[in-house]
């Protein structure tokens, strides 16, 4: 067995990564002598005795026991199909345990975090965000809990989108309790993930653990509203240590729950989130033609502006994001949110290097 590093006190992810690779297969630690393992820089008596703990691996069987029984899938960190954006995490779970159909290389993945008290304009802010970045087939991950959370897996399954939900307990369990009835949606459009075991009983300190699978796993996190405190604004500032990209949706400025957006935009931890489109260019994507075709109208009913940049492409030909803003004498994330309505509606293509044209 692979992983019963999990039940052994005192050895977390980072620990345990650190013995396999110093012995080469984590059940080559267990097999190691004491002197062998005292040589590793950080290693003492403390975790020498509890990898010697003789109820450690009769615990890991009757866990592999349990998740078998469950239908739950435990991917070790080098497995392949382990999320590859959580092995570049140093504190990525050593096993992520996953119950559902999630296809992690299939699309891009965002997160979408935010207040628990979500306000009406939060609530169309996500759905609206969601629904425009539909087109790209997104994954959208988040924690399953109240506000945010559930509206942006409601907003995913609404468009047929992955989802997934990281959850701050076993996956037997649901938290909260109210959304059992979500879980068989969730499941069959992508599933759940955690890296508590069984065994381990429910606690509100179990969400910052939780948070880093949540800002882990994507390449964006999006926050929607958020107070001056919140988890939303810790898994916004692992995702920024993480190196990926932060996104924070702006309110006013003497709205309590704009404060933590407007915080982290304020001290550049996250870009300002006007438009969906702005995730778009900010992340480089580009429409997967074959997953989702847009096929071009023969007439289309366009805005004058919008009516504007197809002329100026039309008279330019090929040209870039930063290009046509200028040329048509508008903001840049003006410019993108445009272009992807057109592309939407088929009047224009995107091109590689951020460039646009006809179609």
């Amino acid at each position: 067995m692979r992983w019963p590093f999990k039940l052994c006190p005192h050895i977390g992810d980072i620990t345990a990564k650190k013995l396999i690779q110093h012995c080469g297969t984590p059940e080559a630690v267990f097999k190691a002598s004491k002197k062998e393992l005292e040589s590793i820089d950080g290693i003492g008596a403390v975790i020498i005795n509890a990898l010697r703990h003789s109820k450690t691996l009769k615990l890991a069987e009757q866990e592999l026991e349990f998740i078998n029984k469950n239908n739950i899938q435990a991917n070790y960190f080098e497995d392949e199909d382990y999320p590859f954006r959580l092995k570049h995490c140093i504190d990525g779970p050593l096993v992520l345990f996953k119950k559902g159909n999630i296809k992690w290389n299939a699309s891009p993945v965002i997160s979408i975090v935010g207040s628990r008290k979500l306000t009406r304009y939060g609530k169309k802010q996500c759905e609206d965000l969601v629904e425009e970045l539909s087109v790209f087939n997104p994954i959208v991950v988040s924690g399953f809990a109240y506000g945010a959370d559930i509206t942006a897996h409601k907003a995913a399954l609404k468009h047929n989108l992955q989802t997934v939900g990281c959850m701050a307990q076993g996956l037997h369990n649901t938290y909260p309790s109210g959304h059992k009835k979500y879980r068989n949606a969730v499941e069959s459009h992508g599933g759940f993930i955690s890296d508590f075991w069984s065994t381990d009983s429910f606690d509100p300190s179990n969400f910052l653990r939780r948070n880093r699978l949540i800002a882990g796993l994507s390449e964006a996190t999006i926050v929607i509203e958020s107070g001056a405190k919140g988890g939303s604004l810790s898994t916004a500032r692992l995702a920024f240590d993480y190196n990926r990209e932060v996104f924070a949706v702006p309110g006013r400025t003497d709205d309590s729950q704009s404060i933590g957006c407007l915080n982290l935009i304020k001290t550049k931890n996250a870009h300002l989130l006007s438009t969906p489109a702005d995730v778009a260019y900010i992340l480089n994507w580009s429409i997967d033609t074959k997953a989702k075709p847009i096929q071009k109208k023969l007439f289309i009913n366009m805005k004058p502006e919008e009516l504007e940049i197809y002329n100026c492409l039309k008279k330019e030909g090929r040209l870039t994001l930063d290009l046509i803003a200028l040329q048509c004498k508008m903001p840049t994330s003006k410019a993108a949110y445009l272009l992807m309505n057109l592309e939407l509606n088929g009047a224009v293509r995107p091109l590689p290097g951020k460039e646009f044209e006809l179609a």
